[in-house]
C-alpha cells in the first residue's frame, strides 16, 4: 500500500511540474520569442523604408500616372501599428494573412479586405494572450482613441467610433466593406480591429470598429497622436 500511495504521490508531482513547465511556456517563452519575431519584422521594415523599397518599381512600357497599389505578400509584414492607448513604446508589424504562423510574428491583416487607407474595411487581427500578448488591454479602447498605421510614407490616423463589441467567430460580416453592428451605414474607409474573447480562451472575438480621420506624409514627422 506504501508502494501505491508513494508511486501515485510522484505521478502527481511529475503532472504538476510538467504543468507548471507548460504554462511557464505559454506565459513567458512564448512572449520572449514573439516579441523578438515582431522587433525583427519592425526593423526589417524600416530598412526597407529607409532604402526606398516601399513600393515595387513600375516595369517597361508601364502606364504613365499613379500606380495602383501592389497587392499585399503573404505572410509579409507591411505597416506598423501605433496604439496611444496602449502605451506609447506599444508598436506592431502588420502582415499580410491571419494564420496560427503569421500572428505569432505579429498582428495580421485579413486577405480580400481593404488596403491600408483604402475604400473599404481594412481589417486587422491579433492574440489577446500568448505570441506577445499583442491586443492584452483590448477591452480598454474607447470612442474616440487613435488608431495609427504606417506603410513607411504615409501616416493613417484612424478614430474608434464603436467597439469593443462581443461576437462569435463565426460573424464574419464585421469585417464586411460596411460592417454589420458597426453603425456604418454607407461605403467608406474603415478599421476593424478583432482579438479573443475571453481573456484566455477564443469562444468569442471582441471587435472594435473606426474611421479613416486623416493622411500625413512621413515627411511631415509623427502626426498629432503619436506627439501627445
Amino acid at each position: 500500500m506504501r508502494a501505491i500511495v508513494r508511486t501515485v504521490s510522484e505521478l502527481c508531482i511529475t503532472v504538476g511540474a510538467l504543468i507548471v513547465l507548460f504554462v511557464a511556456y505559454v506565459l513567458f517563452w512564448t512572449g520572449v520569442k514573439a516579441d523578438g519575431l515582431m522587433s525583427d519584422q519592425i526593423d526589417r521594415l524600416q530598412q526597407q523604408w529607409s532604402q526606398g523599397g516601399v513600393h515595387e518599381p513600375a516595369g517597361p512600357g508601364a502606364a504613365a500616372g499613379p500606380a495602383a497599389p501592389a497587392p499585399y505578400r503573404s505572410g509579409k509584414a507591411f505597416a506598423i501599428m501605433y496604439i496611444p492607448r496602449f502605451g506609447f513604446t506599444w508598436n506592431k508589424p502588420v502582415l499580410e494573412g491571419t494564420g496560427t504562423d503569421v500572428l505569432k510574428k505579429g498582428l495580421g491583416h485579413y486577405a480580400r479586405t481593404a488596403q491600408l487607407g483604402g475604400r473599404g474595411n481594412f481589417s486587422v487581427a491579433g492574440h489577446r494572450r500568448t505570441y506577445g500578448d499583442p491586443f492584452k488591454d483590448f477591452p480598454e479602447l474607447r470612442p474616440g482613441d487613435a488608431v495609427v498605421l504606417t506603410d513607411g510614407t504615409t501616416w493613417f490616423t484612424y478614430r474608434i467610433d464603436k467597439g469593443p463589441y462581443r461576437t462569435v467567430p463565426t460573424d464574419v460580416e464585421v469585417i464586411d466593406p460596411v460592417p454589420r453592428m458597426s453603425g456604418y451605414t454607407r461605403p467608406g474607409r474603415y478599421l476593424t480591429l478583432t482579438t479573443c474573447e475571453p481573456e484566455w480562451g477564443h469562444s468569442h472575438r471582441l471587435i472594435v470598429w473606426a474611421h479613416l480621420d486623416s493622411t500625413e506624409p512621413v515627411e511631415a514627422g509623427k502626426p498629432e497622436a503619436l506627439r501627445r
